[in-house]
């Protein structure tokens, strides 16, 4: 793996620094360039949570990717230039489903300066640049976040109204590999999954957030949002392209289970 072409990949120019400038930067970068998507999961394609794995789909193939994927890469890039990175298992919905929900996000924690940041660009529509760890809402964008010290252990990350999953729970310990590599084989196994369930691609843009869940592409802006349906095979083809950055080979099987879940969720939504 090579530094140069990750800061390369997401359009960072100059020389890194061990700085709050560079840290900001790489993580705007790489939330902007970068797609969080799940079309592996639903082209049967194993992840794992190595890096370097992660490092060839993302840097070498021009891909996106999920939490294990994005967090771990840019968490390796910051380790490179010297930053200190904790890595964290978070647990997105343990507000509302307990603590079997941890480890099905990872999340880092870095130390810069006297100051504890939590970085991500693992959660999709979530943060696009590092926050103080301390309690209180904060603003990025027009996107609005906050951060609550739940007890002694737990942090919880509240995401900004528009967000697809309200909050994440996590500690300052660092992650047993284990335990995320379970969450990971989990998610993209189980029929009960989301992941499982539906395709997923998000992009940040300075000025929006693009969200084509199955055949809905919702663009979010500080004024509102809009909607449009995907027509067919060539135009899911022509917006991955165009807005996420993605060119996937052998889409149709992923473009099948698209219309099998738009149906299942037709057929649902007239029952009741």
């Amino acid at each position: 793996m090579q530094l140069d072409a990750y800061l390369k990949r997401i359009g960072f120019n100059g020389l890194p620094q061990v700085d709050l400038e560079t840290f900001q930067r790489i993580h705007r970068l790489h939330s902007d360039a970068i797609a969080y998507e799940n079309l592996d999961v639903q082209a049967g394609v194993p992840i794992g949570i190595a890096v370097p794995d992660a490092f060839e789909k993302i840097v070498r193939r021009g891909r996106g990717g999920w939490c294990y994927e994005m967090n771990g890469l840019m968490g390796w890039a910051l380790g490179e230039i010297g930053f200190s990175v904790t890595r964290v298992a978070a647990g997105v919905r343990r507000a509302l489903l307990g603590d079997e929900m941890v480890g099905n996000h990872l999340a880092l924690l870095v130390d810069l300066e006297g100051v504890r940041y939590l970085a991500d660009v693992g959660f999709g529509d979530g943060m696009v640049e590092p926050a103080p760890l301390k309690e209180g809402p904060f603003k990025q964008r027009q996107w609005r976040f906050a951060l609550e010290k739940l007890d002694d252990r737990w942090w919880r990350l509240h995401n900004h109204p528009d967000g697809a999953a309200p909050s994440f729970d996590f500690t300052e310990e660092q992650a047993d590999a284990d335990l995320l590599t379970r969450q990971c084989q989990r998610l993209q196994s189980s029929p009960e999954s989301v992941f499982v369930l539906n395709a997923v691609c998000q992009r940040h843009f300075p000025d929006r957030l693009e969200i084509m869940r199955g055949r809905v592409l919702k663009t979010i802006r500080a004024g509102g949002s809009s909607k449009r349906t995907i027509v067919d095979l060539d135009d899911y083809r022509e917006t991955l392209k165009a807005l996420f950055g993605l060119e996937i080979e052998g889409l149709d099987p992923i473009w099948h289970k698209v219309l099998a879940r738009d149906a299942e969720l037709a057929a649902e939504a007239r029952e009741g």
